[in-house]
């Protein structure tokens, strides 16, 4: 029932895609001459940053923590705000077109360069880690049906994005929203119908609001959204396709409606905690409540990572093609994406860890936040040279443990995630600035 499950739900979107016969269609989701409404654009933010990944990691987290580690994760959306707010406030002030039209005119092609392969590594681990947890739910880590759910499930998604690339994400994005909205209702009514012990008022008053308990994690969350949606180019090519008021009003809405998904979807790991269950939230949860309930959990999960995927896609091939201007036609579009499809599900080979995606990668783009928090603010190419590698080191840092404990000033896990994003983000800023003070 799974294999049908993804075999029927992407043939569908394959069907019901639109076909782009032009580079405007395939590049900027132009349709019939019309742009993305503030809907459809809301929908496609929030279902394409919705990854199964991370509503695995809110599950997780509110078996961990209750409702605290529910709320740590959805401070990640409050990178919708940051972002549509300072692009907004680019194409207004500043007329800029793109996120690397804005990088070229102020910093010139080096930090393009920079920047582009900063993303790109983005795009590659999108791939292999939403793939992964498709994979999980059809066999064990290393098992034949494991690795062959990842591929088809990778090659059917490819298929339907080809036909229409930046179209076919948009238009399968509003699909795909609408059907993770009807499942996730049919997931909670289940849930407080069926358990009478389980009521709002205990999942409300699960976890305890403590650094130690999902705090840490929350204003890390807070902290790296200064910075993290602009290293997403699945978020920032959203920025540029509808007029900037359109725009702004789509990306505060998806913002609030992703954070109260990603908190209702750690209700499953909620209820998991007060069943003393442990393991895979959604998938202890899915198995208590029977075969139904399991298959409508691996359905989101489906829903979410394919909306992802094709998002992936498209704007991996939208960098290559327009933003590096390396060959804008749909024939090396279209061959674009072939080539990330193929280098992001090499790492599923590899067995790379899934969570690390995250935080690891949004600890090393810290250096962003100078260049975009003060994108009027008028500096050298070095600071943004200074501030970028900045935030690779304290990347590294987090990832080898070699940031000194005296600098952590709160206990728990995530502690090292926060202050190293704290003292971190300080030293870009800091070294951002002082080139431009040198010129005086």
């Amino acid at each position: 029932m799974q294999w049908a499950l993804v075999i029927a739900s992407s043939l569908v979107l394959f069907f019901l895609s639109p076909l782009a016969k032009n580079t405007n269609q395939f590049f900027k989701a132009v349709h019939k001459k019309k742009v993305p409404n503030t809907f459809m654009l809301m929908g496609s933010l929030v279902i394409s940053w919705i990854f199964a990944k991370s509503i695995t990691n809110a599950a997780n987290l509110g078996l961990d923590y209750g409702l605290v580690g529910g709320v740590a994760y959805a401070g990640y959306y409050f990178s919708f705000a940051v972002a549509g707010i300072i692009i907004y406030r680019m194409r207004i002030q500043g007329n800029f077109t793109s996120i690397h039209h804005f990088l070229t005119f102020k910093f010139g092609q080096g930090a393009v360069a920079v920047f582009s392969i900063l993303i790109a590594i983005r795009l590659f681990n999108e791939v292999w880690s939403n793939t992964m947890v498709i994979g999980t739910y059809f066999g064990d880590m290393g098992t034949s049906s494991y690795y062959w759910s990842i591929l088809v499930f990778t090659t059917l998604t490819l298929a339907y994005v080809l036909k229409g690339g930046m179209s076919s994400s948009i238009f399968t994005d509003v699909l795909q929203m609408g059907l993770f909205s009807v499942l996730l209702i049919v997931i909670l009514w289940s849930i407080f119908s069926q358990e009478t012990s389980f009521t709002a008022q205990r999942m409300l008053a699960s976890g305890t609001w403590s650094f130690e308990m999902g705090l840490n994690l929350l204003f890390a969350a807070v902290l790296q959204s200064l910075s993290y949606p602009f290293h997403d180019p699945v978020m920032t090519d959203r920025g540029f396709l509808s007029s900037p008021k359109v725009t702004l009003r789509s990306f505060l809405l998806a913002g609030i409606v992703g954070a109260i998904c990603i908190v209702l979807f750690s209700v499953i790991g909620i209820y998991a905690q007060s069943q003393n269950m442990t393991g895979q939230a959604a998938v202890e949860v899915g198995k208590a409540f029977g075969v139904v309930i399991l298959l409508v959990i691996n359905f989101i999960m489906i829903t979410s990572a394919a909306s992802t995927l094709d998002s992936t896609f498209s704007s991996f091939s939208k960098l290559l093609s327009v933003d590096l201007n390396l060959g804008n036609t749909l024939k090396f579009g279209r061959w674009s994406m072939v080539l990330i499809a193929i280098l992001g599900t090499l790492p599923v080979f590899l067995d790379a860890e899934i969570l690390s995606a995250t935080t690891i990668s949004g600890t090393m783009v810290i250096g962003l936040t100078p260049v975009f928090i003060f994108w009027k603010t008028k500096a050298p190419k070095i600071s943004f040279h200074l501030s970028v590698f900045c935030g690779i080191l304290f990347g590294f840092l987090l990832i080898f443990k070699w940031f000194p404990q005296q600098m952590i000033f709160t206990t728990g896990k995530y502690a090292d995630l926060l202050w190293i994003n704290f003292w971190g983000i300080l030293s870009c800023v800091t070294l951002y600035l002082i080139p431009k003070w040198i010129k005086g």
